[in-house]
């Protein structure tokens, strides 16, 4: 089945052609709305205009779909810049990544899921990789710096989603209600926490990202000269960068 009442290729009245790219923004507006779990394949056809079937031409299927709505997250987010020095690459584009994962609460389970992965994917995992390398970082050390950044990434922001407030003023909202309804002096420093600092003009649960993550970054460090080159006779490593092996 084709187009609702609009036939082939443009359609009636200059309708836009379906496109493999129309399909996955669409879908992306839809998990971005209802999640991921409501995405199917009449769901996405329904505000394109067309029949689930019409979809076919366009992708293999739902699978496909997921793969194209990761890579198009992962087009979002700002790749490192090679103007400025690492640390400050990989914090502006983990800020990046956590505002691209707010804005698709749904991509958090599958950015790093997908056996597919599509060249926006390819290009941000290789320009994280490249810049770190760059700056100095080991093959070795380099692993261990992307997967530690993008588990406090990814976990922070899994947090963050769980969390029963949006924002500082549902926070003083919940918290106040919370602290309303606990047993007087029952949790002496839980209440001190909150009045003294979660409840004090100004706080946002945001701002514990840009902390945590400072913490992260100044835990790393290059283990090898500026872009990797390793002097003659030696491996240009700092001694004791990795751990010994039995």
């Amino acid at each position: 089945m084709g187009e609702r009442a609009g036939g082939k290729g443009r359609g009636r009245a200059g309708r836009t052609p379906l496109s493999r790219e129309r399909v996955i923004r669409t879908a992306v507006a839809v998990a971005d709305e209802k999640g991921s779990a409501a995405l199917s394949m009449r769901a996405i056809a329904a505000p394109l205009g067309v029949e689930a079937m019409s979809l076919y031409h366009h992708v293999a299927g739902r699978d496909d779909i997921l793969d194209g709505m990761v890579d198009a997250v992962f087009g979002e987010i700002d790749l490192p810049s090679h103007d400025t020095d690492w640390k400050s690459a990989m914090r502006d584009r983990a800020l990046s990544a956590r505002a691209a994962l707010l804005r698709h609460p749904w991509a958090i389970g599958l950015m790093d899921s997908r056996s597919r992965p599509g060249p926006a994917t390819l290009r941000h995992h290789d320009a994280v990789i490249g810049a770190l390398r760059t700056a100095g970082f080991s093959v070795r050390m380099t692993a261990h710096a992307v997967s530690l950044v993008d588990s406090y990434l990814y976990g922070f922001v899994l947090q963050e989603l769980s969390l029963p407030f949006s924002g500082p003023a549902e926070l003083d909202e919940v918290a106040g209600a919370i602290l309303h309804d606990m047993p007087a002096d029952a949790y002496p420093h839980l209440t001190e926490l909150a009045t003294q600092h979660v409840l004090t003009p100004g706080y946002d649960y945001a701002d514990e990202f840009a902390f945590g993550l400072a913490l992260v970054l100044d835990a790393l460090h290059p283990d090898e000269n500026p872009g990797g080159v390793r002097p003659r006779g030696g491996s240009g490593r700092v001694p004791d960068a990795d751990p010994p092996r039995s």
